[in-house]
């Protein structure tokens, strides 16, 4: 199928710059998808599904490293409670 097909260096070079733009989006808007939504539909519409779901995992991965770099591991049962 033509989906299935390696994306070029252009495409990849599109993809990875739609994605940047809408991760900047979202630092600057506190991860509010809403304020980004263009830039997430660019994304979207410029890498192949694949690449869309790998990246959301892999800001979610980043997004909790930076957490616990910056705040420390909070035991998840601590975190409940006051």
């Amino acid at each position: 199928a033509a989906g299935m097909a390696a994306p070029t260096m252009e495409e990849r070079k599109a993809c990875w710059g739609a994605r940047d733009e809408f991760w900047r989006c979202l630092d600057s808007h506190g991860d509010d998808a809403a304020k980004c939504e263009q830039l997430r539909k660019a994304f979207e519409s410029r890498c192949p599904q694949q690449w869309v779901k790998h990246f959301d995992k892999r800001r979610d991965f980043l997004k909790y490293k930076k957490k616990l770099e910056t705040e420390g591991y909070q035991p998840p049962e601590a975190a409940g409670k006051s």
